[in-house]
């Protein structure tokens, strides 16, 4: 096991005092089953694979479009700050 320290809010510690009041049931013990029902319920925020596939689209319709539809208005130089 790894060794981590932790800040927690008052009533958080309150809370997890109390519920470690019970039999057989140790503060460490409750903090290692939270994180584990959290990481098993999988991510918060549902992935979206559709707003990749559109900006996906978007970037090949840069491409093909490239320099060629107004030709490039800047030189290499003026990237470089003098």
């Amino acid at each position: 096991m790894s060794r981590y320290q932790v800040y927690i809010k008052p009533h958080h510690d309150a809370l997890l005092k109390k519920r470690a009041g019970e039999p057989g049931v140790t503060e460490a013990e409750l903090i290692r089953r939270a994180i584990e029902a959290h990481l098993a319920a999988g991510p918060s925020i549902p992935r979206d694979i559709s707003a990749w596939e559109r900006e996906k689209q978007f970037i090949l319709s840069r491409v093909k479009k490239g320099d060629q539809e107004r030709g490039r208005q800047w030189q290499r130089e003026e990237l470089y700050v003098r």
